[in-house]
């Protein structure tokens, strides 16, 4: 007598391990995740302490401008790197698929399109920000240590929770930013350069664009608007609060998802 085996096809829940274990065994992730703690916890404790050791060095003027700003050392200049590392990462988490072409076994395994990308999205945004908050809190933790004898840095002043806070979700969003043009190209060289131009190149020079409406455009582009939310204070009269900034740049996000979600559905592998 032959008995027939009932199979059925993996649940949400197995293409999410499958995912995770795709997305943590590959090595570029290992060492992406290690460059990020290297660049905002190393890197940024070196920096400052530095700057303490010289304190003495410095004129009244530029002792006062660095009391009022520590998140400036603390958290601006790691998040301005670790954005470049997460950038990359987020590319690869998609494209690297097509580049071995393992994602064509993928498809053959789960043929429902739209839950493997769901399954992509959870799984890397759950990893950055888990990583982004542990990365922000360590440093700002580790900076406040540091300049400690010279600086005072208190987690509960206004503004400076939500800015640590802040930066890991501004990491997270970047992250499936950039997953998203990952998806949508899904060549990494490609989608990496696009990326970093519109980060490097293309933000900053919407800055050159005059009147008040170049001033608009300036600010909604999509990281110049996420960057406001670990900004501890903004300048008079802003076009955009810290959490509005936020909310413009998770916007984008969902916007390049979902031409993302269409063109993965549509296109062959």
């Amino acid at each position: 007598m032959t008995t027939i085996t009932a199979t059925r096809r993996a649940g949400f829940d197995g293409l999410l391990r499958s995912e995770w274990t795709k997305l943590r065994t590959v090595r570029s992730t290992t060492w992406s995740l290690a460059a990020m703690a290297a660049i905002s916890v190393g890197l940024m404790s070196f920096i400052a302490w530095l700057l303490m050791r010289q304190w003495g060095t410095f004129s009244p003027e530029e002792q006062a401008l660095m009391a009022a700003e520590p998140l400036q050392i603390i958290i601006d200049q790691p998040v301005f790197i670790s954005q470049l590392v997460v950038a990359v990462l987020g590319v690869m988490a998609v494209s690297a698929e097509y580049t071995t072409g393992m994602i064509r076994s993928t498809l053959q395994a789960q043929p429902r399109r739209l839950q493997v990308l769901a399954a992509k999205v959870v799984v890397f945004a759950v990893l950055m920000f888990v990583v982004g908050e542990l990365l922000s809190f360590a440093a700002f933790f580790a900076g406040r240590w540091i300049m400690s004898d010279h600086i005072s840095v208190d987690l509960g002043a206004p503004g400076t929770a939500r800015s640590v806070f802040g930066a890991g979700l501004f990491l997270t969003v970047l992250g499936l930013f950039s997953l998203a043009f990952g998806a949508i190209i899904r060549h990494t060289a490609g989608a990496i350069t696009g990326v970093l131009g519109l980060i490097l190149i293309v933000s900053n020079l919407t800055a050159l664009l005059p009147g008040s409406w170049g001033a608009h455009v300036h600010a909604w582009m999509p990281t110049n608007a996420g960057q406001l939310i670990f900004k501890p204070t903004l300048p008079p009269d802003p076009l955009l609060t810290q959490w509005q900034g936020l909310g413009v740049f998770a916007g984008w996000t969902v916007l390049l998802l979902a031409v993302a979600a269409y063109l993965f559905k549509t296109r062959d592998a």
